[in-house]
């Protein structure tokens, strides 16, 4: 969730919830093996880099399988597992739909699959990204609940004038999250793990700070959307981000009203630090202006 997402009634062929039928008859075979190359690279790469939940989300669905794996069969799987199902969506939909899905419990996914000459840049989200970015975290019941509570929140956010505030959150989390563990930092970010360039950028390279997540914080930071992240924020666990998510977001909504943002790449006094990046990658490659 990026606070881009379009505002206009459901296409031709979508319910009023912008849910599709997925089709997975109609892919081609061009269009499984682009899903058998781009899972393959990334289990690879993964193996030492992910988090123990996104991994063990990864064997409990057997993503391989045949190509691009059916929802039908992901969510026999997972509603058993955490009482979450995919749901298949024409691309990305209004805000106010995207929460209520989640906080039922379902997660909207693309059906379009990205093709041979776009494996390591897509601008918009595909079914690789949204269905082994995202749904392998959902099997663990702690990030579930996440989830669900983000988007309970996010219809809040949407009525207090607060989203782009909420969005950060899910982007430097859901998206672009590391977490801390007894094996070093480890990636849990949809965003991340299904990107092969970034999967190795946010652990190894020294141009990024590495700061410990605090909910202001992350809250008053904007983001990259068109290249690597700047700074990454690191959760001790998954519980304690559950934790920050359950409390009540009011007076924090308030205390940011009289807080200006933390402008890209930069770190204040009060920051916990893991890594203080050069930021040489952000100043050779500077956002839009």
């Amino acid at each position: 969730m990026d606070g881009s997402h379009t505002s206009s009634a459901p296409p031709p062929g979508a319910g009023a919830d912008w849910t599709i039928d997925q089709g997975w008859n109609s892919y081609s075979p061009a269009e499984h093996e682009v899903w058998t190359t781009l899972y393959e690279r990334q289990t690879a790469l993964l193996k030492d880099r992910a988090c123990e939940p996104f991994l063990k989300g990864l064997e409990a669905l057997d993503l391989h399988g045949d190509g691009i794996p059916d929802f039908r069969r992901i969510n026999a799987e997972l509603i058993g597992l955490t009482g979450w199902q995919v749901v298949a969506v024409p691309g990305l939909v209004p805000d106010a739909v995207f929460f209520e899905h989640l906080a039922n419990r379902r997660f909207p996914a693309g059906r379009f699959i990205r093709t041979r000459d776009q494996l390591d840049y897509l601008q918009e989200p595909d079914v690789f990204h949204d269905v082994f970015g995202h749904v392998p975290m959902l099997t663990d019941p702690v990030f579930a609940d996440y989830m669900a509570a983000y988007g309970r929140g996010g219809m809040r956010a949407l009525s207090k004038g607060h989203l782009a505030h909420l969005a950060r959150l899910y982007w430097h989390t859901v998206e672009f999250g590391l977490m801390r563990t007894d094996a070093g930092l480890r990636i849990y970010g949809a965003g991340i793990v299904s990107s092969r360039a970034e999967s190795v950028f946010c652990l190894d390279e020294a141009s990024p700070h590495r700061l410990g997540f605090d909910l202001i914080r992350v809250m008053r930071t904007p983001y990259r959307i068109d290249d690597f992240q700047p700074t990454y924020f690191v959760i001790p666990s998954l519980e304690e981000l559950l934790a920050a998510s359950l409390q009540d977001f009011g007076p924090i909504y308030e205390a940011l009203e009289g807080l200006a943002d933390i402008p890209i790449g930069e770190t204040v006094p009060a920051d916990q630090v893991l890594h203080i990046g050069t930021q040489t990658h952000h100043h050779e490659r500077p956002g839009p202006q």
